[in-house]
C-alpha cells in the first residue's frame, strides 16, 4: 500500500519557531522543511480520496475536505514506544494543526472514552491509560464531518487500511511452503509459495491482512469500517491469547519441576491476569462510546440507516468478547490456583522430610541432654553427703513429673470432650432403655385390654 506525501512531524527547538508553524498564515499544502529533518519516519501518514462509487485513490495531506460525493479520509499512526502522551500530542500538533486547533488535538490524544462534539464535528475515542509500549494499549480516535473523516491510532492496525483487489493474497491459489521428505529427498511445490508461519498468522487472525477491504461509499460506511477494525484487533488479541493459554496448559501438563518452577519466578500468569484487566477496559470504553456514537449519528442526515444497524451488530460483538475474555481470566485463575497448590504441596513435602529428621534426631538429643547435665550445687544432688546420694535420680523423676505435667495440660481438653460424649451416649442409652420399656409396658398392657374388651380399642 502506498504511503501518501509520508512527511513526518518534527520537534520545536526555541519558542519562536513554534510560534511561527503554529500561527494563521502558514500554508496547509507547504508545511515547514523543520517537520522534515527533525523526526524522520516517526509518524506515518496515510491520505485517501473517495469518489462515492466505490473507488478510492491516494491524495495529498492537505486536509481538504471532499467536494459533493467525494470524501476524504485522513489517517495518522502514532508509534508504538515509550513516548510520553505529551510528545504524542506534539506529533499531532505538528500534522494537524492548522487546519485543526489545539482544542480539536486534545479531544483525539487524551486517555479515556469520549464522544461528542468539538467545534462542529463529531469526536469519539477509545484511547486506553498504560505504556505506548504494551501490545495491550489501544488508542483510536475519529474526528467526522460531513466530507472528511481524520483518525488518530496508536501504531498500526490491522485491515485498517485499503489495497487494490488484484494485489490480494487470497485472490490466487498458493502452496504452502513446508518441506516434505520422501525418501531423503524434498519436494517442492509450485506456483504461489506461501510460507507457512504466515498461513498460520492468517488463521489466527481470522482474516487477511488489507486484503479485500470493501472500499466505503459513503462517509458512515467509513466510520463503521473505522471501529469495526478495531472490534476485529480486541478479537485478534483475544485469539492470541487463547492460543497461548492452550500452549502454557499442554507445557503443565507435560513439564515438569523446573517448568512450574520458572512460571512461578516469572509471575507468568499475574502478568496474563494483568493484560487481561488492561483487554477488559477498553472493551468496557468501546461499549460505553460506540452506543453514544450510534445515537448521535442517527441525526445526522448523510449516516445512513443500513450502517446504524451495523453499528449495533458491532455492540453486539463487543459484549459477546466482553463475556469470552471473562472467561478466559478463568482459566488463567484457575491454572494459577493449581500452581499456587502444587507449590504449597512443594512445601508441605519439604516440612515433612523436616519433621522426619527432626524425630531421629529427637531422642539423641535429649540423651545428650540428660548425660550432659551438670547437677552440682542443686538441691537434692549433694554427691558426698550420703544422705542424698541419689540426687541425680530425683532431678531425672522431677523432670518427668513437669513433662507428665505439661503432657496433661495438653491432653485435659481432649479427654474432656472424650468423658462429656461419653456421658452424653450413656445417658441417651439409659433413657432409650427406660422408653423402650414404658413403651413395651403400655403396649402389652393396652392389647391385654383390647382382648378384654372384644379387640376394638377406645378412640
Amino acid at each position: 500500500m502506498e504511503l501518501a506525501n509520508g512527511g513526518s512531524i518534527h520537534g520545536r527547538e526555541t519558542e519562536e519557531d513554534m510560534d511561527r508553524e503554529t500561527s494563521a498564515d502558514t500554508p496547509l499544502r507547504e508545511p515547514s522543511p523543520l517537520y522534515h529533518s527533525h523526526y524522520a519516519g516517526t509518524v506515518r501518514q496515510r491520505a485517501y480520496i473517495f469518489d462515492g462509487s466505490g473507488n478510492f485513490y491516494n491524495k495529498e495531506w492537505d486536509l481538504a475536505e471532499g467536494r459533493g460525493e467525494e470524501f476524504c479520509w485522513y489517517h495518522v499512526e502514532l508509534p508504538k514506544g515509550s513516548q510520553k502522551l505529551s510528545q504524542s500530542a506534539q506529533y499531532l500538533i505538528g500534522v494537524l494543526c492548522p487546519p485543526l486547533k489545539l482544542q480539536d488535538i486534545l479531544s483525539l490524544i487524551s486517555n479515556g472514552p469520549f464522544c461528542g462534539h468539538v467545534d462542529g464535528a463529531l469526536v469519539f475515542r477509545v484511547n486506553s491509560p498504560g505504556p505506548a509500549s504494551s501490545d495491550f494499549t489501544f488508542r483510536i480516535a475519529a474526528r467526522i464531518t460531513e466530507n472528511s473523516v481524520i483518525t488518530v491510532s496508536l501504531g498500526r492496525v490491522p485491515r485498517l487500511g485499503f489495497s487494490r483487489m488484484g494485489q490480494s493474497l487470497l485472490s490466487e491459489i498458493p502452496s504452502v511452503e513446508s518441506p516434505t521428505y520422501y525418501r531423503g529427498q524434498q519436494k517442492e511445490g509450485s506456483g504461489t509459495v506461501i510460507r507457512e508461519h504466515v498461513l498460520e498468522f492468517l488463521l489466527t487472525m481470522n482474516h487477511s491482512e488489507e486484503a479485500d477491504n470493501p472500499v466505503p461509499k459513503s462517509v458512515s460506511n467509513l466510520v463503521v469500517h473505522i471501529i469495526d477494525t478495531h472490534v476485529d484487533q480486541l478479537q485478534d488479541m483475544v485469539t492470541k491469547l487463547e492460543i497461548d493459554l492452550d500452549a502454557v496448559e499442554l507445557e503443565l501438563d507435560k513439564g515438569g519441576f523446573a517448568l512450574k518452577k520458572q512460571m512461578l519466578d516469572d509471575r507468568r500468569f499475574p502478568k496474563m491476569h494483568l493484560n487481561l484487566q488492561r483487554l477488559l477496559q477498553v472493551i468496557a470504553h468501546g461499549e460505553q462510546v460506540f452506543p453514544r456514537v450510534k445515537e448521535k449519528s442517527t441525526s445526522k442526515r448523510w449516516f445512513c440507516s443500513e450502517d446504524i444497524v451495523a453499528l449495533e451488530e458491532l455492540i453486539g460483538r463487543l459484549r459477546r468478547l466482553k463475556e469470552n475474555v471473562g472467561f478466559i481470566a478463568n482459566r488463567v485463575t484457575a491454572l494459577q490456583a493449581g500452581l499456587d497448590s502444587w507449590q504449597a504441596e512443594q512445601i508441605n513435602r519439604k516440612l515433612y522430610y523436616l519433621s522426619f529428621l527432626s524425630i531421629i534426631f529427637l531422642p539423641l538429643s535429649v540423651i545428650t541432654g540428660v548425660f550432659g547435665m551438670n547437677v552440682g550445687g542443686v538441691p537434692w544432688t549433694g554427691q558426698r553427703d550420703p544422705r542424698i546420694k541419689d540426687g541425680f535420680r530425683n532431678v531425672m523423676i522431677l523432670c518427668v513429673a513437669m513433662l507428665f505435667l505439661v503432657l496433661l495440660c495438653f491432653i485435659f481438653p481432649y479427654l474432656y470432650s472424650r468423658i462429656a460424649a461419653w456421658s452424653r451416649s450413656r445417658a441417651m442409652k439409659k433413657s432409650w432403655s427406660l422408653n423402650r420399656r414404658s413403651f413395651l409396658k403400655r403396649t402389652i398392657g393396652g392389647s391385654g385390654v383390647s382382648q378384654e374388651r372384644g379387640g376394638y380399642l377406645r378412640l
